[in-house]
Order: C-alpha cells, then structure tokens, then sequence
C-alpha cells in the first residue's frame, strides 16, 4: 500500500435532493469528525449536483475542512452512471484512505458502483465506525490505525467488526440516524474547491422528464426488529435513545399512539390498533404501559422484551422477557453492551427476567 493512500483524507458524499441538504451527511461529518482527528487528516466532503455550491458552507459549519464542489447542469438529477463517474474520479484524483456514505436509496445505489469501478471493499449499513489496529492471522502482519466497520449481522444477534487492511479507500454505508449531529459552528472556516466534472462523451441511460415525490414511510411490516417507545420516554429529545438502540440491532423505530399525540415522533412510526400491526422477531417496548390498543397491533411479535419502571405495567402480562427499570438508565447500558460485541440476548440477559 502506498503512503500516499495512508495520507489521505476522509472523504463523505454530501448528499442532496433539488439543492435541499440531506441530514444524512451531517451526521456523518460528526463521526467524520472524530475519526479525521484520530488520524490527523483532514476531513473533506463531496457534493455533487446543480446550483449546489450554496450549501457547502452548511457542511463546512457541521465539520468538514474541504468541500469538493461538482456543479452542472447533467448532475441536476441523481443517475448511477454520472454521479460515479464524478465521485470515482474525485477519489483517483485525491486519494482518500475512508469514504462514507450515507446508507440512504442513492447511498444503498452509488456506493456499491464507486467500490466496484475502484476495486475496493464495502461494507453496508454500519451502525458505528471507530480506528484500530488488525492483526492479519495468515501473515501475523499487524495493520494499524484502520476502519473498524461495525454493523449487526444475523437479526441483530451478533456484531459483526469488519476492516479492509488491503485495497483501499475503505468503503463504508452508515445507518441514518445512528450517528449522532453534532451543532453546527457558524464561525468554523474551511476550503470550497470546484471539482472536476467529465461526463463528456457520456451518454446517460435515463431522461428525466418529470418528478413525483412523495414523503418517505416506515416499513415497520418488514422489520424483523423494532424498538419502540411510549409516553414514559418523556421527551421528544429524548426518544433518540430508542433511535440508538434501534441504530446498533440494525431495527426499525416505532411508537405508541401516546408517544405520536405528545409530539414525540411522527406518526407514520405507529403501532398498534389504530397504527400499523406488526409480528417482528423481537420487539423491544421501551416505556410503554401497554394499553390494549397497542398490543393489539404487536402482541403477535415472535419475542417482546419490555422496559418499564413501573413493576405492575400491563405489557409485562404479554412480554416474554422484562426490565423494570428507568429506561434512561437501562438503554444506554444495553447500548454500550451491544456496541462492546455483546448480542442482544447477552445484552438483556443482565438485566431481564422471563415473564411469560
């Protein structure tokens, strides 16, 4: 491996719809952020479209260094083949040793023809990144200062660490929502550079002629795990615990209809009577007292663990395993269990006693 690869900056694809930012790649300069420091290399994103270069400084704000700036007018509209054409080229110009996506529909599309045109690895739908070292255990060679690409593999019942110590850049899709936004700081300074755009000759295989867009739903139907929070979560803020906990078992978010009144998350994430029936694998409540109406549309559920701090909930009278608990303290340690290589039944095994 070159040391000009182990020299070169991170690099996360910003991405965006219509010049409307995706949170997306906010959060991803967060861990980005940390990640470049540990290094000591720079953190650069890329943003590619029309009329885009207003948003760099937004990127700038929440941590980038460099924004690379591919502006045309053939870049209007997402398409596989020109996008990784200008992302491809950008990373044989620059040479980063880590590029994140966002593991978003056009992350999920572009990240996947990036890593093939490049050669390199990918690894999906990670829950965390960190840096560390790997010992190869043919050669006994130790690699240092890696990316440890962390996702959940098997419905969340191990933790897989996946590295790439070979053909770089290291490649990796993030998890929306498991990384966590930092605050933007107004006064930060950074570089705005134009990149290259090549499409000349290119012949694209899609005419956009017009647009539909409609606002994205849960598919709670197909989650094989959910965790779900109720009223005694407290606090809409405070839901991004339940955020967590889904973001390391790789589950979808859902809600009590009590939670969804109060504001805490929208309704689309509902379940129960007048919400979404679902029969997940697991499904973990988290401060739901378990009204009739709720479990009506989760008492199917193959394993239901329950999280309440009141002993005499009624969820725990159709709950499998339960915790009686504050939830503010019982998460963040099953988190930090799961994230430490521990599957979820370890995880809860500390702390659950069977109910039914």
């Amino acid at each position: 491996m070159e040391d000009l690869n182990r020299k070169g900056e991170i690099l996360i694809f910003a991405e965006q719809d219509n010049g409307v930012l995706s949170e997306v790649p906010l959060e991803l300069l967060s861990k980005g952020r940390e990640l470049a420091d540990t290094l000591k290399v720079p953190l650069a994103c890329v943003l590619v479209g029309d009329k885009v270069g207003g948003l760099a400084r937004k990127l700038i704000q929440h941590g980038a260094d460099t924004v690379y700036v591919a502006d045309d007018p053939r870049l209007k509209d997402y398409q596989t083949a020109s996008y990784a054409r200008v992302v491809g080229d950008l990373i044989t110009e620059r040479r980063p040793q880590i590029c994140i996506f966002g593991a978003t529909p056009m992350g999920r599309d572009l990240a996947p023809t990036v890593a093939s045109a490049q050669r390199c690895g990918l690894t999906a739908d990670c829950t965390d990144l960190q840096i560390g070292n790997y010992t190869d255990p043919a050669t006994k060679e130790e690699q240092t200062s890696l990316l440890l690409q962390i996702r959940p593999a098997f419905g969340g019942n191990i933790i897989a660490t996946i590295v790439n110590p070979y053909n770089w850049p290291q490649m990796a899709t993030v998890r929306e929502g498991v990384m966590r936004m930092s605050s933007a700081d107004t006064g930060r300074q950074g570089r705005v550079v134009e990149a290259a755009v090549n499409l000349d000759g290119m012949e694209l295989p899609v005419r956009v002629l017009s647009r539909v867009t409609r606002a994205r739903t849960v598919n709670l139907k197909a989650a094989r795990i959910i965790v779900a929070g109720g009223a005694g979560v407290g606090s809409r803020e405070n839901f991004q615990l339940i955020r967590d906990l889904a973001g390391v078992l790789g589950a979808a978010v859902g809600a009590s209809r009590a939670a969804v009144d109060l504001g805490f998350i929208a309704n689309d994430h509902q379940v129960g009577q007048t919400g979404t029936t679902v029969r997940p694998a697991l499904y973990i409540a988290c401060g739901i007292s378990g009204a009739v109406q709720h479990c009506a549309g989760m008492q199917e559920s193959a394993k239901i663990l329950a999280i309440n701090s009141d002993r005499d909930a009624p969820i725990f009278g159709i709950a499998h395993y339960g915790i009686v608990g504050d939830l503010n303290e019982v998460l963040p340690m099953l988190i930090k269990a799961i994230r430490g290589g521990a599957s979820i039944g370890q995880a809860v095994a500390q702390h659950a006693e069977p109910k039914a």
